[in-house]
């Protein structure tokens, strides 16, 4: 049991969202920790955290190394996907619960990236590692050892969540709803990269010509790290920026895992059936030759 005095959290069921099924509580995830039908994945952005502490049976997922290929710039094939998820001792009827670092950034770009391949029996752990570290629950330092698991995994379609350059460009050209997720001094073009960053990755700092810039962090609750109520959300994306949720929208960041994170926010939670995420993001676009920039 939690021991700390955490600031508490309006329960996920209470928050109005379209699909709350897919959001479980930290309460829910210490109450299936041994339930072999759960498979507890953390994805961090600091890649050498969960070396330093992981909920108990948690596994890890490296974005840099195991959903990413190592050449391409692009996402491993169902083949290695489904080797990768088996050696995490996945089977078809597992129920896959993401969390991580940064309040659930890679925890949401994984579960995106796996909604590429069609695998729905996926959640994410609300208020992430931050919560779970909050409330004095456990972390353990040793591996977890799970028997293979046995999913199948289906081919990759990018057409229905996924955006690529070309039809970024087209969509900005008919005025499309197209979301900037990333920090203000980033889209005025102040910035390159997040602040207390070192300012790398792109020769050209600006936004996408038309997005508009709604940080993804305002999703979130920051002393709770878990995310606002639907009718906070609403506000945020549809009052104050209209943004309407039977258009077509284009997320985007830096390099598409904050946008993933406006994805699940815009597509789960508020119930937005037509959302991209652009995970080429401003890394491709500020270094495109002939892409349109705006300050």
């Amino acid at each position: 049991m939690a021991t700390a005095q955490v600031a508490p959290a309006t329960p996920i069921e209470k928050r109005g969202y379209a699909y709350p099924e897919v959001l479980v509580s930290t309460d829910w995830v210490a109450q299936h920790l041994e339930d072999p039908k759960v498979r507890l994945v953390e994805s961090n952005e600091d890649i050498l955290l969960y070396d330093t502490g992981h909920i108990p049976g948690a596994v890890k997922v490296d974005w840099t190394t195991d959903l990413n290929d190592a050449l391409t710039r692009d996402y491993i094939d169902r083949e290695r996907l489904q080797k990768l998820l088996r050696a995490k001792g996945i089977n078809d009827d597992t129920t896959i619960v993401f969390y991580g670092d940064k309040n659930n950034w890679w925890a949401t770009y994984a579960l995106w990236v796996l909604q590429l391949f069609g695998i729905k029996n996926v959640k994410v752990m609300d208020g992430g590692r931050l919560r779970w570290v909050d409330e004095g629950r456990p972390l353990l330092t040793d591996a977890p050892s799970h028997p293979a698991g046995n999913i199948t995994v289906g081919e990759r379609d990018d057409k229905k969540i996924r955006a690529f350059r070309d039809e970024v460009l087209e969509h900005q050209k008919q005025k499309r709803q197209l979301v900037d997720v990333r920090s203000p001094e980033e889209f005025s073009g102040q910035k390159t990269h997040m602040p207390e960053y070192p300012q790398e990755g792109c020769l050209r700092g600006g936004h996408i010509p038309g997005a508009k810039s709604i940080p993804w962090a305002k999703a979130v609750d920051p002393e709770t790290h878990t995310f606002k109520s639907a009718d906070e959300l609403r506000k945020l994306y549809e009052q104050d920026n209209s943004l309407k949720k039977d258009q077509e929208t284009i997320a985007y960041c830096r390099i598409g895992e904050r946008s993933s994170h406006t994805w699940f926010a815009l597509t789960y939670l508020l119930g937005f059936d037509k959302v991209r995420n652009y995970d080429g993001s401003w890394t491709e676009w500020g270094n495109a030759v002939r892409l349109p920039v705006e300050r």
